[in-house]
């Protein structure tokens, strides 16, 4: 008998996938058709099901666990499951969702696939640091590859969010500060995770987030108080969100700040009347871990009040809370929720798994043979090597110490110069961490047998071993060394003596940055200081080779180190690129894409700021009664888009095709950049504009528009930019997005304090 039911049941799957397979084919409408039918079957348990997204499997993130997740896979009250790793594992799942329930919905599986899968890249703000879009996007299009690989369908990626504070170590997941260069990220990686349909197996659905603003946490402390004019939000913020809108993002992720005093997952003006009403977003929103029933915690009332409110303001999946499954059946009884509302939620969960083909082919992810041929393959290591390269910022290079001849003897000492673990960099969650080779085996396969590499660690990553606890979670311990710091300090001082140069391997650990590792204090840690200083001292040249996830404070270094490479934490073949940008192979490319500060108390600090009413003289330190500091100017350390090559490039003026257009008309603004140097090198041109009087106050530049070359040494190339009414709309005081007529200033150049200047004139619109 149970066997006759079986059969029975793969019967009526088969007649469930041949009616999405036919609908496909048939008309536009089949989706529709397929769900309205399928919905029609199910109960209202099913239905809340559907929104419910627990961890299980290997737990990689939060502290929550969801038990007896089988049980209820089985009784369809799961939509989706997350961070479970393994193509054979999540089959079985799945077989249990389509086989073993009623009425055989497959699951999502989602991961948090953030800069890569298996074959990593750069951390996301060391990728945007390449401002080459084609890279970015390749760089999703292969993490897809390799999860979908792998059994995953959903990426919880890419993060958006504008970030002005290096204090928040999640700057180290997103692209910056830069909304207009935070857009053309969001566009490109979200191109190569859902390609052009999803209708591959090897293309998955992105999720871009956190939405909202979460990137403006007060002090950056995480998780903390949002609270900015919704003209800020617009002109500032929001243009990453809704540049991946545009672009066909499947799902959406709320952010666990509040907003106008509501937190994102329950405010329905974020969510229903921007997301949705204002933006046209068809897809579905997902919670952040556990963000239903945090609202508690913001005083919004007890789990079923919370999640009532999450699901009236537009919030589709609970992932990990169970307050959807725990309490709807309840508020839907005491009306405050309608049928219509879960009903509305649980089509779009659907229609997410129907676009992704599942409804036809629930195994779509599930191909073992995938899995041997298409992860950490030497093809994707390739990209990612290269890739890397490109990340690297050269921060400083006194005398051209760099590049470094292939011969002698190089020094690699740091407590980062011979770690596997923390090369990858925070959110590697699927990482093979030992695949990674250190920065030392890494610099030996380079230079082979051309040069000598010793190494010593010279210092534990701080004085404080708690601290160190704190910095080195989730397997990227550096094993931290019991010898005392003079006896560390005498065998690294040894192992420079016998070298001719000193590439000294500092800065942040790996989970220095990331969730939940703010810092209030961004200066090198006490013994690594110490460490550097004794260094220089021997007279070597010293390199530093400085890792990190966010901006530093690096005031004492730039005075003081001869030659500077942020290398940020570049992926599993980062110790390779870091090789190959040492020793010439590679000239570094790489421009800031955040703002580093002289010290904390400048942050936030950030170029696209406003004027006060009394700005400070250009070039002047301090002017009383002006906007200034007694004991620092007002100039960041390195401004945004700025990183050096090992070539020079120079910049003719600027010529406009007019100097002044109407509101339907555009100009070309047009420059000659030439490489002045004796090596090849790629230049970012960047084009920023200045609206110089508005009807609301304008910031002293903004990023319009970039392109990144190559240059043969001593060859030139004419770079033109087009400049639209629709590139200077703002959103003005009343919140209408608009151009104004007027005087406007353009600058280009290497980055956003040295450039070439003219300007232009709007003239009105004549009905």
């Amino acid at each position: 008998m149970k066997h006759l039911l079986f059969r029975l049941h793969l019967f009526l799957m088969g007649m469930l996938v041949a009616t999405a397979t036919s609908y496909a084919q048939k008309s536009p409408d089949a989706m529709n058709r397929f769900i309205d039918d399928l919905m029609k079957k199910m109960t209202l348990d099913e239905k809340i099901g559907q929104l419910n997204l627990p961890v299980t499997g290997q737990i990689t993130t939060g502290q929550a666990k969801s038990s007896d997740v089988a049980k209820r896979i089985r009784a369809g009250e799961v939509g989706g499951l997350f961070n479970l790793k393994g193509v054979e594992r999540i089959r079985e799942v799945q077989k249990q969702a389509v086989e073993e329930s009623r009425l055989g919905i497959p699951l999502l599986f989602g991961m948090d696939v953030v800069h890569g899968y298996e074959t990593i890249f750069p951390i996301p703000l060391g990728l945007s640091c390449t401002w080459n879009m084609q890279a970015i996007e390749e760089s999703a299009h292969i993490a897809a590859i390799e999860a979908s690989a792998d059994g995953i369908c959903w990426t919880f990626s890419p993060m958006v969010d504008v970030c002005r504070d290096p204090r928040w170590g999640r700057i180290s997941e997103g692209n910056g500060e830069d909304p207009f260069l935070g857009a053309a990220i969001a566009r490109s990686m979200i191109r190569g995770y859902q390609g052009k349909n999803m209708s591959r197996n090897d293309e998955i659905m992105a999720c871009v987030k956190h939405f909202a603003l979460y990137g403006a946490s007060e002090a950056g402390r995480d998780y903390n108080t949002v609270d900015m004019s919704r003209q800020r939000m617009f002109n500032e913020y929001m243009l990453p969100y809704q540049a991946a809108v545009e672009e066909g993002v499947s799902s959406v992720m709320a952010s666990f700040n509040e907003i106008d005093g509501i937190p994102a997952t329950g405010n329905e003006w974020l969510l229903t009347d921007v997301l949705r009403k204002q933006w046209g977003f068809d897809g579905f929103v997902v919670t952040d871990y556990t963000g239903i029933t945090e609202m508690t915690a913001h005083g919004m009332g007890d789990t079923q009040t919370v999640a009532a409110l999450a699901l009236n303001a537009g919030v589709d999946m609970d992932m990990v809370s169970d307050a959807f499954s725990s309490t709807l059946k309840k508020s839907l009884k005491e009306g405050i929720v309608s049928m219509e509302t879960i009903d509305v939620a649980c089509r779009r969960i659907l229609e997410a798994k129907y676009k992704l083909g599942l409804f036809e082919n629930p195994y779509k992810y599930c191909d073992k043979a995938r899995a041997r041929k298409q992860i950490f393959t030497k093809e994707h290591r390739a990209v990612a090597r290269k890739t890397a390269s490109e990340s690297l910022v050269l921060l400083k290079n006194e005398n051209n110490l760099l590049p470094l001849a292939k011969k002698g003897t190089v020094a690699v000492i740091g407590p980062l110069a011979n770690s596997r673990s923390n090369m990858p960099g925070t959110w590697s969650v699927a990482a093979v961490l030992n695949n990674a080779p250190s920065l030392v085996e890494g610099l030996k396969e380079v230079v082979g047998k051309q040069v000598e590499i010793l190494t010593a660690k010279g210092c534990n990553l701080m004085s404080d071993n708690e601290y160190e606890k704190r910095a080195t979670m989730f397997g990227r311990t550096l094993h931290r060394d019991n010898r005392t710091d003079q006896q560390l300090l005498d065998e690294a001082l040894a192992i420079a003596a016998k070298s001719d140069v000193i590439v000294a391997a500092l800065g942040e650990s790996s989970e220095m940055s990331g969730e939940s590792s703010c810092r209030t204090n961004l200066e090198m840690t006490d013994t690594q200081r110490f460490l550097l200083q004794e260094l220089l001292k021997t007279g070597k040249p010293v390199v530093l080779v400085l890792f990190t996830g966010r901006p530093l404070v690096l005031t004492w270094e730039q005075q003081h180190v001869p030659a500077i490479l942020n290398v940020w934490f570049g992926g599993s073949e980062a110790a390779l690129a870091i090789g190959d940008v040492l020793f010439g192979d590679v000239n570094p490319s790489g421009k800031l894409t955040a703002t580093f500060p002289k010290n904390v108390g400048q942050i936030p600090l950030f170029y696209a700021h406003k004027n006060t009413g009394r700005p400070l003289a250009q070039g002047e330190w301090f002017q009383k009664f002006r906007s200034n500091y007694l004991d620092v100017d007002n100039e960041p350390l390195y401004p945004f888009g700025y990183g050096l090559s090992y070539t020079t490039f120079s910049y003719s003026d600027i010529h406009l095709d007019k100097t002044s257009i109407t509101g339907k008309e555009e100009l070309t603004a047009t420059v000659t950049v030439t490489n002045t140097g004796t090596k090849d090198g790629a230049e970012v041109i960047q084009l920023y504009i200045r609206d110089l009087v508005g009807s609301t106050t304008r910031p002293v530049k903004e990023l319009k528009g970039f392109e990144k070359i190559f240059l043969k040494a001593g060859k030139s190339k004419e770079v033109s930019f087009k400049i639209t009414s629709e590139l200077l709309k703002f959103y003005n005081y009343t919140m209408e997005y608009v151009t104004e007529p007027g005087e406007f200033e353009v600058m280009i150049g290497g980055n956003s304090r040295d450039v070439k200047k003219t300007g232009f004139r709007l003239e009105p619109l004549i009905p």
